[in-house]
């Protein structure tokens, strides 16, 4: 299968980091030249989906955007069934590269298969399927953020260029946000125990890999004032705990459960 990385001309020690990664679960990797979102502001003026609203999205979460297409387009003209798509901050499983040598373990159905764990609360079906080598796939039913690892089919990624062709989203809300419209007909699993993680949430790798999309969308944020966080009346508070509860008593009812994906864990680092 193959392996794109999306790397920065102005990163070399990402692309260093992930040549070592690479090289630690015996796989090769063919690098990606990231879109910089410093050198194309006018990114900015492009037309963003209306669900963002006021919330204008920034140069460099466009130009991650544009790396992914690179990819999928890459992936769209190829002849193998499914590629897969590493950000250059992620650390992967000592077993990566048991999964990574080959895809029969992927479900036939599949668009696409998230690898990565971020850590936060999402849905899943209560049955899996087994990946072999400790991993199982899961059907996921809610947002789980974070684009740094995932593999996807040559048709999905064909869709995803004709979705993105006039119109901006970030990359993990247009691959893995069932709110936006365009993921209602596309089939996603997760693979647990995650096969990556951002380096940012891996204690042995948090110094050196900070993400640097997060740190630009955190100063927009705090420039704009959006971040500015007010305190809800109790009514609302009550209605978002009754909601929640209805949630998880319909997520029961379809076999369902809400976790946090774990990480596999890393080799060690010599």
């Amino acid at each position: 299968m193959k392996c794109l990385v999306i790397n920065l001309d102005r990163s070399p020690d990402r692309l260093v980091h992930m040549t070592a990664e690479f090289n630690r679960i015996g796989t090769a990797f063919e690098r990606v030249v990231a879109v910089d979102g410093y050198s194309h502001p006018e990114l900015e003026q492009q037309p963003q989906h209306p669900m963002y609203g006021a919330r204008q999205l920034s140069s460099s979460e466009i130009a991650c955007l544009h790396s992914h297409r690179a990819c999928w387009s890459i992936i769209s003209r190829g002849d193998a069934p499914h590629g897969a798509v590493f950000e250059d901050d992620v650390v992967f499983s000592a077993n990566a590269g048991h999964l990574l040598s080959g895809s029969g373990w992927i479900p036939a159905d599949a668009d696409i298969v998230k690898l990565e764990t971020y850590f936060r609360k999402t849905t899943i079906h209560r049955t899996g399927i087994p990946a072999g080598h400790g991993f199982s796939t899961f059907r996921l039913f809610k947002f789980h953020p974070g684009t740094g690892g995932y593999i996807i089919s040559r048709q999905a990624a064909r869709d995803l260029l004709d979705a993105t062709e006039k119109m901006n989203f970030t990359a993990d809300d247009l691959v893995f946000n069932p709110a936006f419209s365009n993921l209602s007909s596309r089939t996603i699993y997760q693979l647990a125990p995650a096969l990556c993680a951002q380096g940012q949430f891996v204690d042995s790798m948090a110094a050196g890999l900070p993400s640097l999309l997060d740190q630009e969308r955190e100063t927009k944020w705090a420039s704009s004032g959006l971040a500015t966080k007010r305190r809800r009346p109790v009514g609302e508070r009550l209605r978002t705990e009754t909601g929640r509860i209805l949630e998880w008593v319909a997520d029961f009812c379809k076999f369902r459960r809400r976790a946090i994906i774990p990480l596999d864990p890393p080799a060690p680092r010599d």
